[in-house]
Order: structure tokens, then C-alpha cells, then sequence
């Protein structure tokens, strides 16, 4: 009963909401609904299902109460089956999607060579590409696992870093040596960098290779330029999967158009290529996180409505239906109000200049 209603009753609380016309009460073990009958029997089996997860050993969060309840309405099967499938066991810690799209996801990298991940910060894009990347090599499904992101400040600009060359990069590639260091061996991990089983490297460095028996990761597909990602997709040898991440609301490239939004486009019919677009419903940080990608893709619309407007939204004239046109329509229609259209200074004479004395 403790795992199943959190700490604080936390899981409870999730439930209440979930469900705002059920009263649920608590005593002992027993679990008590009372309200709606509609919404009393949905959220019956909801409790059931989670119970089903505490007996299998899952820890519940409120990402897993919310998840459960998407599944269950959308008729996707049993939440208890959906989120149970752990790729890995780091530490007695279990890595495994903790929502429907997190579990689509998942299952296209399984069964496509190329899968792209997109969707919001939050996600778990890049986290659970990379469980899957030490999973293959784990099994070995292949023999080394790459992993690349391009090296784009996020608005600053850093200028000459100091250091080697390790030195300067490495601060772009700190997200992927964390998530290495949680799901594998801290010890082990310095090892397999050294001999090459693990590569962390830019994007840059991808040119003019060809990767077999590889798992590639490349992170914030976002910041790559289509040229860039053409030769990125080119890289693929045999025997190695790809998958590519990105949120396509944050690019930080400072002039072209990105890569990832073009490559929707380009390789949308092609077989054996899969895109696995992830929503604000699939955050699993924060809750506040879900909430700030809704608002901000809210405010994206309504400005992107707001210039389609001032494009399109003219009369046919060019906009000469505004009072009085634009600057040089409203001195010329001033002119024509005064008479012909003269200027002020035009009904004096002008004086004659005076003699320069041959200058």
C-alpha cells in the first residue's frame, strides 16, 4: 500500500486529479471509490492496473499514474504490459518506457535500421537511445556504440576555450558521457573510450568514415545542417543501427535552415526509416516541464498566426486600403489635397547664387 499511494500519498493525489468527480479513501489496505460511476469504474481499473505493477516490482511514479491512464483511454492494452519492458538494469536501477510514445519509440528502434526521435525537451529521446545503444552492445549485437551530437553553443559564444582539443569539446559531449556513466560500470566506462568500443566524438568527425556493426547516436539532430545530416546518414555501414534526436523548437543555428526539419521531408516513404514524434505527453521530467512545452508551443502558433496575417492578410492593392497608404502615398496625397500636388516652397522664386569669381 505504501509503493502504491507514494510518498506523501503523491501517487494519490495523481489519482484524485486524474479523475476529479471520484472521492477516493484509504484504510488500512483497503482502497475505496466513490462518485461518478463512469468515472469510478475507469478509475478502478486504473488502481488495479497499478497494483498489477507494484506486485511486478515497478516503482510508480506520478509519469507512470498519468501514462497508465493515456493507455487505458486510448484502448492500447494493459499499462502493467506496455511500461513492464525494462531495456536495462543498471545498478538495481531499471531503465524502461514510462509512456505510450516512449514505448512506440523504443519498439521502432527494434525493428528499423535508421529511427528518428523528435519531440521536446523531456523526453527521454536521447536516454533511451542510448539504453538501447549499451543493450546491443550488451548483447553483442554490435561491436562498438558512437555517439555524436554537433558542437553549436545555445546562444552564447564561447570563443577559444582553453585546453587541448579534448578539452574544448568535451563540454558539448558531457550530456552523453552522464547518461554513459548511469547506465554502465563508472570504471568500465574510461576502459571502452580508451579502446575504441565507445566513441564520443562532434559530428565532424564523422566525415569520410563508414560504420559497421555500429550503434550511432546522434543528439540534438536539431543543430545540424542538411548538408551535415546527409553525411551523417551516409555513414551507415552494415551491420549498425542509427537513431537521430532532436527538438526541432530549439535550434540554435545561427543562419541556414536545419537539417532534421528538412530530412522529414526528404526521407518520410522511405522503408526501413522511421520518425517517432514525441509530445509534452511523454515528459518524464518535472511536471512543470509538460506544462512550459505546451505554453510555448501555444505562444509559437499564435505568432506564427500573427505573421501570417501581416502577409497575407492585406487587400489586394498592396495595403493601400490603410488609412492613407504608406509614408510617400500619404505625402502625395497631401500634395493633391493642397492643389496640383506642389510643394510649400515651390510657390516662392528662388534666389540667384551669387558670383564665385570663376571657382
Amino acid at each position: 500500500m505504501v509503493r502504491l499511494l507514494g510518498p506523501q500519498d503523491r501517487l494519490l493525489t495523481t489519482l484524485e486529479a486524474q479523475y476529479p468527480l471520484v472521492d477516493v479513501h484509504v484504510r488500512g489496505n483497503q482502497v475505496t471509490l466513490d462518485g461518478d460511476a463512469d468515472q469510478v469504474d475507469a478509475a478502478y481499473r486504473l488502481v488495479d492496473e497499478l497494483i498489477t505493477m507494484v506486485r511486478q516490482g515497478q516503482e510508480l511514479g506520478p509519469a507512470e499514474v498519468t501514462s497508465s491512464k493515456r493507455i487505458l483511454d486510448a484502448g492500447a492494452g494493459s499499462p502493467a504490459e506496455v511500461l513492464s519492458q525494462a531495456i536495462l538494469t543498471s545498478r538495481g536501477k531499471s531503465i524502461r518506457p514510462k509512456t505510450l510514445g516512449q514505448k512506440v519509440y523504443v519498439d521502432a528502434i527494434d525493428l528499423n535500421t535508421i529511427v528518428f526521435g523528435i519531440g521536446p525537451a523531456g523526453t527521454g529521446k536521447t536516454y533511451l537511445a542510448m539504453a538501447k545503444a549499451v543493450q546491443a552492445l550488451q548483447r553483442k549485437e554490435v561491436e562498438r556504440i558512437i555517439l555524436t551530437r554537433p558542437a553549436v553553443e545555445a546562444g552564447e559564444r564561447l570563443g577559444f576555450l582553453p585546453g587541448t582539443l579534448t578539452d574544448k569539446i568535451d563540454p558539448y559531449l558531457r550530456p552523453l558521457y552522464d547518461a554513459l556513466n548511469e547506465m554502465m560500470d563508472p570504471e568500465l566506462v574510461p576502459k571502452l573510450l580508451t579502446t575504441g568500443v565507445v566513441e564520443v566524438a562532434p559530428l565532424a568527425y564523422m566525415r569520410g568514415r563508414t560504420l559497421n556493426n555500429s550503434f550511432i547516436v546522434l543528439d540534438e539532430a536539431q543543430n545540424t545542417s542538411p548538408e551535415q545530416m546527409k553525411m551523417f546518414l551516409t555513414r551507415l555501414g552494415f551491420g549498425s543501427k542509427m537513431v537521430v534526436t532532436g527538438d526541432i523548437t530549439q535550434v540554435d543555428l545561427p543562419v541556414g535552415a536545419s537539417g532534421l526539419q528538412l530530412v522529414t521531408r526528404v526521407l518520410g516513404e522511405i522503408d526501413d526509416i522511421h520518425f517517432a514524434r514525441l509530445t509534452s505527453d511523454d515528459v518524464v521530467r518535472h511536471s512543470l516541464v509538460g506544462r512550459i512545452v505546451d505554453a510555448y508551443t501555444k505562444y509559437d502558433a499564435q505568432k506564427q498566426a500573427q505573421q501570417y496575417e501581416r502577409e497575407h492578410g492585406r487587400g489586394a492593392d498592396g495595403g493601400a486600403d490603410a488609412p492613407g497608404g504608406n509614408r510617400a502615398e500619404r505625402r502625395a496625397g497631401l500634395g493633391g489635397a493642397r492643389g496640383g500636388g506642389a510643394q510649400p516652397r515651390d510657390r516662392f522664386p528662388r534666389r540667384p547664387r551669387p558670383e564665385t569669381g570663376g571657382r
